[in-house]
């Protein structure tokens, strides 16, 4: 994963947007709960971000991944393609680099499509706790 370029690295991203979740975490345990309310810049309809080159500046705390850090993100979820290539195991069928498809990951139901509330609607994170984008 080192020797990939940009467009390549980029290339991997399913675009699922399940990693654009709120995620609370245990400070006991360190347990993660995932949450299905969007960051403020994803779009729930194309699960894309709505400013991708500058989203640092309106969310500092985005976390840009990078190879280095992917084994270190245990909040990715487990369809995550960067996690599972950096395990040496295959892309889902729906992946767009296996299908072809850019729409593939959303109608196979593996995204955060339909499935997602905005931060203004949200109210208090606890209350919106979810199983599935693990």
């Amino acid at each position: 994963m080192n020797e990939l370029s940009p467009a390549e690295w980029e290339s991997l991203c399913d675009g699922c947007g399940k990693c654009c979740l709120h995620k609370l975490e245990d400070e006991d345990s360190g347990d993660i709960h995932y949450t299905n309310v969007a960051c403020r810049l994803l779009n729930p309809v194309t699960c894309a971000c709505k400013d991708y080159p500058n989203r640092r500046d309106h969310v500092p705390d985005c976390v840009q991944l990078d190879a280095g850090k992917v084994d270190s993100l245990h909040w990715l979820p487990s369809t995550c393609a960067y996690r599972l290539v950096a395990a040496g195991k295959p892309l889902p069928w729906w992946h767009p680099l296996v299908s072809g498809n850019r729409d593939s990951v959303h109608q196979a139901g593996a995204s955060v499509r339909g499935r997602c509330v905005t931060e203004s609607r949200a109210g208090p994170l606890d209350r919106h706790i979810v199983t599935w984008p693990a």
